[in-house]
């Protein structure tokens, strides 16, 4: 009885010895090779490594310890990457979006000279702001003359009372001039618009034609 005892004992530490043992490691090393080991080899340091079981199967995978440094460059890098996968996300929603709003060059020309014509018609609609309010600024110098006037002395010599310009007045002077400069610094935007737009539509006719050139290889 003792005798089997000892005997099972033995079989059952060889089993574990020998399990343990058909454990493996294996990384892909440097020059893209394979390498397995019983222990980790030594061309897998610094390198992710998978540890197998008897059967192959990966049950852990063991990532190399970087320095703060690395791990600030492999951060660094896949938010590079990050960066150029949403780029190109967003170059192909475009270029969906090119190919879904033009069907020739025709219809890119007949869109620039709509815009063009709009920005054209708010040009002189601004125009004729500018033009209303400097009329309204000569009115009310026209009406700042007569006190500016009554300042002036009698026909005897004898200074006369300078009535003031009633505050609605002066108020008005002021609003006109702050009309001014802001429609002229929308004019000044408008105008810029035209460089604005031809850009524009000459950025979407050479993409255009790219990507219909190349579908038609």
């Amino acid at each position: 009885m003792r005798r089997a005892g000892a005997i099972f004992l033995a079989l059952f530490a060889a089993l574990l010895a020998g399990s343990a043992l058909a454990q493996s490691f294996r990384c892909t090393g440097k020059d893209g090779k394979k390498y397995y080991g019983s222990t980790i080899p030594p061309q897998c340091l610094g390198l992710p490594i998978e540890q197998l079981s008897a059967q192959g199967v990966v049950i852990r995978r063991i990532e190399p310890q970087m320095t703060e440094a690395e791990r600030a460059a492999k951060e660094a890098e896949a938010a590079k990457k990050r960066e150029e996968e949403n780029f190109a996300r967003e170059q192909e929603r475009r270029n969906r979006a090119l190919l879904a709003t033009y069907m020739s060059e025709k219809d890119i020309e007949d869109t620039r000279a709509r815009a063009l014509a709009e920005n054209q018609k708010a040009i002189k609609e601004v125009e004729a702001r500018i033009v209303d309010i400097k009329k309204r600024q000569a009115a009310f110098a026209k009406e700042m003359e007569f006190y500016q006037d009554t300042a002036k002395p009698d026909k005897a010599g004898k200074p006369r009372a300078q009535p003031k310009p009633p505050p609605k007045l002066l108020e008005d002077i002021n609003t006109t001039e702050v009309e001014l400069k802001a429609q002229q610094s929308l004019l000044d935007a408008k105008k810029k618009e035209v460089d604005a737009i031809n850009t524009k539509y000459d950025e979407d006719k050479k993409r255009f034609l790219e990507l219909t050139s190349s579908a038609k290889k």
